[in-house]
């Protein structure tokens, strides 16, 4: 089995780490540059870093800021927020990013992930996806930062992702974002059972009991989290000393 991924998320605002429930109550918590340096020395497998407001105020990304925290960093570092072009891209890339999230703009125009992957590689195409309960056994995407709803069956957009291009797929649960009681494993499972391509779970991590269940065989391949990580509830190598001992496989500073 390949190593689970533990991967803290920056949700930058302003230009300043900030974390919500719920994509709302928005706070602020710490510089991205320092806290994206911690986490690489604290051995994090990977990196985000989402811009949550560039896509709603129709901006480009705080490219300056991603430059800053990929030059202190040696992990691989996924940028998003605000991308609508091949060129957004290419400069995300540029800027020190190794892979793109997109989200808002997939959604509006799905032939971006097929032109993207194309062009850079899937390994580099991100396709993140905000879903929301809407009745039993259903989740809707929504788009700009958790705002809109699209009205876009989740798992059929994950499918349709996956057939486009995308590398990856990370699924984060509005309904549990913020709210530290445990990821959304039914959605999670159901959408890594339907896919191919790694399953990122993204919302709702509280206690190391939360991480275990998400990577466990048959759910996600990587786990990302903020609040557990940017508090200090959860510490990186405590985590993964806690999931080698549950028979979780996962990679460990030498």
């Amino acid at each position: 089995m390949l190593a689970k991924r533990i991967i803290p998320c920056l949700d930058v605002d302003k230009g300043r780490v900030v974390k919500g429930k719920k994509f709302k109550d928005i706070k602020d918590v710490a510089d991205p540059v320092e806290i994206a340096k911690r986490y690489n020395d604290e051995g994090a497998d990977e990196l985000v870093f989402y811009d949550i407001t560039a896509s709603n105020e129709e901006r480009n990304i705080f490219l300056e800021i991603v430059e800053k925290v990929a030059a202190e960093i040696a992990i691989p570092f996924t940028v998003g927020g605000g991308i609508r072009t091949l060129e957004d891209i290419h400069q995300v890339l540029r800027a020190g990013a190794d892979k793109v999230s997109i989200n808002s703009s997939a959604v509006k125009d799905p032939q971006l992930i097929k032109r993207a992957a194309k062009k850079f590689g899937s390994q580099c195409i991100v396709l993140s996806l905000d879903a929301k309960k809407v009745e039993f056994d259903k989740w809707s995407i929504f788009i700009h930062g958790g705002r809109k709803n699209t009205y876009r069956d989740a798992l059929e957009w994950a499918i349709a992702g996956e057939t486009l291009g995308a590398g990856e797929l990370v699924v984060n649960s509005i309904d549990v974002d913020g709210e530290k009681n445990g990821y959304n494993v039914e959605l999670t499972k159901k959408i890594a059972e339907a896919v191919n391509i790694p399953v990122v779970a993204s919302g709702g991590a509280g206690t190391i009991n939360h991480f275990q269940t998400i990577l466990e065989p048959g759910v996600a391949d990587a786990a990302l989290a903020a609040s557990v990580f940017h508090y200090g509830e959860i510490y990186i190598p405590d985590l993964k000393n806690a999931l080698s001992k549950h028979n979780i496989p996962v990679r460990r500073n030498t």
